[in-house]
């Protein structure tokens, strides 16, 4: 069977990391949406703990998908962009469930040209 992330190609911008995101979180993809993480990345979870690495992350989102709960996207900023390094931003919905809260994440330009996330603070308030 195949994933979204199968018919996705790899971020190659850091604005196309946001939006298959929201495509992968629809679709209810875990492995897709760890595929956007480099494999050492950190997540901060709700309550605050981190999540390290990919087992960590596809754990979250494991657990994160498990609800029915739909899928909100967010309205994203413009990355700041500095050589291979970007900050990007989302503000989320009232209704999303993050108060809205907006999100804050670092990637990383990877030696293919593709974007991975390598820090993600999915809430900030």
């Amino acid at each position: 069977m195949s994933t979204s992330s199968d018919l996705l190609a790899a971020p190659r911008t850091p604005d196309e990391l946001s939006v298959q995101l929201v495509e992968r979180l629809t679709a209810r993809d875990v492995e897709g949406v760890v595929a956007l993480y480099e494999p050492t990345a950190v997540l901060e979870m709700p309550d605050g703990r981190l999540a390290v690495g990919h087992d960590d992350i596809r754990a979250f989102y494991a657990r994160a998908l498990a609800g029915h709960r739909p899928i909100r996207a967010g309205i994203p900023r413009r990355p700041l962009v500095r050589g291979d390094v970007a900050l990007s931003t989302t503000v989320l919905p009232m209704d999303a469930g993050a108060g809205g809260a907006t999100t804050c994440e670092v990637a990383r330009r990877q030696p293919d040209g593709t974007w991975r996330w390598i820090i993600d603070r999915p809430s900030v308030r």
